[in-house]
């Protein structure tokens, strides 16, 4: 998931000497849990926007190290805990410490790939976003508001370092897409210091800090503007080459995921997962509009747009959802935490919805379900087609909070295991948030509704195009163009979404995460509950998957189900 460069040096070298394979059991067994911790604290050291995000704020106002030095650093300590780790006799190991240390490895491989193979700080201005979010300061109520103002000031002054950081490391030219996306970034976090925070923090009386954030919050915003404008300048020389290749998109999946598996069958089956939805699809609006067609059908279904707007009907579907859950004893609710519902921030609007989750660390603190509104330079049409239908909301909502996101969540930030509580993978948040909504809709959410069937599937489409671009768009058999129209024509979305959802594809090519996670539960859901009474064992298999925290996939269904473990999908 995620995690000062305050002592980077003390982490280059191995932080202890290996166990022999004569070391008694216990005492490989105390260094093991040595070895996660000091790697825990490591790995916040290099990325203290994840403590922060956890909940740990003495590193508050910090940001990562992204000289090249402090790139090359981090990769080399990634190196030297992967030996590390490897050098542990698994004999020796508790069953617990065998599984946290195939975690370990995931975790380490999975950065390695984006940082070394993938070498994503120098081609993706999309690899900064993260880091340089200030939400936490602003919106997270982990302390009074005076002391979250002195936070966010020494954030701002590590932002004209840190952009001149990512200046040098990007190299141009740039993706054309990647370039817009950098851009959004940028000029939308320099309009957010510049029209939301002044007033966010007005309520403080201390002038010192009061000036002090004028001070540095113009600095901020002049380093964004500039960064913009110099990706502005960079729009002539764009190259159209952004692919991945299919060498490291392979390479991508098995180092992030931990999934083996060839191009021609990955392609097999997101294009039969896609005609099982479609096929649903037609039915459903046969039940819903029998006369009509399925463009005619679905738009029919999406003119029932919420009266209230998004962010208010969200609010009301969460109750009835938590119920839901609870009356078809579906998965256990570990806590009595609540989600609240606000509209997105300009600078997080590039997809529709996501949901800002405090960390384990964090106590008593709410999270928040943020909606996206449309895009105000877009026309009046398109602005009115991206606010989702009912049913469609209801789908996004389930995805986000009940049982989706929200609820994982509550589940990890209680595992048992540390690594479980810090790092949740892609394939497993989305995968579990995905497959949620089917889930649901199997459960009989929406009293069994073609209306409803049809926000579900829409959601479902979407996904199922985001995978077959992912695989299109890298391996140079698919064009952005094809993509968009792929987005329209068989997951139905409208010219922004479609717009919208191609672009991401090219700089994140790991999108097609929520239908290859997806597809992997319900796999393993059938394998486990089909000795077990089936869909009776559906609560027990929730929250024993749940328990794991958020390693790869086949590393759980490795421990469900045993050494005959059968294939993934």
């Amino acid at each position: 998931m995620r995690i000062t460069p305050a002592l980077f040096a003390m982490f280059l070298v191995p932080l202890f000497a290996l166990p022999s394979r004569e070391s008694h059991p216990q005492s490989s067994s105390t260094h093991w849990d040595t070895l996660v911790e000091k790697f825990i604290e490591g790995y916040f050291a290099f990325h203290p926007e994840d403590a922060i995000d956890a909940g740990r704020h003495e590193f508050d106002g910090k940001l990562p190290d992204w000289s090249s030095e402090g790139l090359r650093r981090e990769v080399t300590w990634l190196h030297v805990q992967r030996r590390t780790a490897e050098g542990f006799d698994t004999i020796s190991l508790e069953p617990r410490q065998r599984f946290e240390r195939d975690y370990l490895l995931a975790i380490i491989d999975r950065n390695l790939f984006w940082l070394e193979s993938a070498e994503w700080p120098f081609k993706n201005p999309q690899f900064y976003q993260y880091a340089l979010d200030p939400s936490v300061y602003l919106s997270r109520e982990y302390a009074p508001l005076p002391d979250r103002m002195l936070a966010y000031i020494t954030y701002l002054r590590a932002i004209p370092s840190a952009i001149n950081e990512i200046r040098k490391n990007i190299r141009s030219p740039l993706p054309k897409p990647y370039i817009e996306r950098g851009i959004s970034i940028f000029r939308s976090l320099a309009s957010y210091y510049e029209n939301d925070v002044p007033s966010i923090f007005g309520s403080v009386e201390d002038l010192h800090l009061q000036r002090e954030l004028r001070t540095q919050n113009e600095k901020a915003i002049k380093a964004m503007k500039e960064l913009e404008a110099w990706l502005v300048d960079s729009r002539d020389g764009a190259t159209g080459v952004f692919g991945l290749g299919e060498d490291l998109f392979l390479e991508m999946l098995r180092a992030t995921e931990g999934v083996e598996i060839s191009l021609q069958e990955l392609e097999e089956i997101g294009r039969r997962d896609l005609e099982r939805n479609l096929t649903s699809l037609r039915e459903a609006c046969r039940n819903y509009a029998p006369d009509k067609t399925i463009n005619a059908c679905i738009e029919m279904a999406q003119a029932k747009k919420p009266e209230v707007g998004p962010v208010e009907a969200a609010r009301r579907q969460l109750n009835a959802l938590k119920r839901f859950i609870l009356d078809k004893d579906l998965v256990s609710i570990p806590g009595t935490e609540e989600a609240r519902v606000e509209e997105a921030p300009p600078y997080m609007r590039w997809n529709f919805a996501y949901i800002n989750i405090p960390g384990p660390f964090e106590k008593g603190i709410p999270s928040t379900y943020y909606i996206a509104p449309p895009d105000p330079m877009w026309s009046k049409e398109e602005q009115e087609a991206y606010i989702p239908g009912e049913a469609d909301l209801l789908f996004t909502s389930i995805h986000e909070v009940w049982p989706g996101h929200f609820l994982q969540y509550l589940h990890s930030n209680r595992a048992q295991s540390k690594l479980g509580q810090l790092f949740v993978g892609y394939a497993f948040s989305e995968g579990w948030a995905h497959y949620t909504e089917e889930l649901m809709w199997e459960a009989g959410v929406g009293n069994v509704d073609p209306e409803a069937h049809i926000g579900q599937l829409l959601n479902a489409l979407l996904r199922n195009v985001r995978f077959l671009s992912a695989i299109g768009l890298h391996t140079g058999t698919m064009t952005i163009e094809e993509s968009e129209r792929m987005f329209r024509d068989q997951a139905y979305q409208d010219p922004g979404n479609a717009r919208q959802q191609a672009a991401r594809g090219t700089f994140d090519p790991a999108y097609l995460n929520y239908t290859l996670g997806k597809l992997m539960i319900q796999k393993l859901r059938e394998d486990w509950t089909s000795s077990r009474g089936g869909r009776k064992a559906w609560r027990e298999f929730h929250d024993k998957f749940l328990s794991y925290g958020g390693p790869p996939i086949p590393l759980i269904r490795k421990l469900m189900l045993g050494s005959e473990t059968g294939s993934l999908f």
